[in-house]
């Protein structure tokens, strides 16, 4: 073999065999990174209070703004003006439930609503039957 080949060669299984290290460096890395389900905590950098909503099932799978599908039982929102990946953490002012949802959509779009989440987080703030609540959100760093 040429010596340039096997550099090449080299080259292109050093390149293939440190891709699933890449990988599996990104996986463990997440599981000890702090996700939007066990995020509790964190600096409060803004609070509004208003009127929340939830989508409705047949949104499901449907393109938000930010261009990733609508998945009901994820954990996210829709804010007006939020950036997309921001966390905030919703407050039931009803009942104090609270959960940490990630921006992915804008709207809501209706006068008097301050955000839309997802069906998970509408059934972790319990109002599920109720259809709209009162609700705290508190923008976190």
């Amino acid at each position: 073999m040429k010596p340039n080949t096997r550099k090449l060669l080299r080259l292109l299984l050093f390149g293939f065999l440190s891709n699933p290290l890449f990988y599996s460096c990104q996986f463990v890395t997440s599981l000890f990174s702090p996700t939007q389900e066990n995020t509790q905590t964190g600096t409060v950098i803004k609070t509004e209070k208003g009127i929340a909503s939830y989508y409705a099932d047949k949104y499901e799978g449907k393109p938000t703004a930010s261009g990733e599908p609508y998945r009901k039982n994820q954990l996210t929102g829709a804010h007006r003006t939020l950036p997309f990946g921001t966390k905030v953490r919703v407050t039931n002012l009803k009942n104090q439930k609270a959960v940490v949802v990630r921006i992915n959509d804008r709207g809501p779009f209706v006068k008097g609503r301050i955000i839309d989440v997802s069906r998970q987080a509408a059934e972790q703030l319990d109002f599920i039957r109720a259809g709209l609540v009162e609700v705290k959100i508190e923008v976190l760093k």
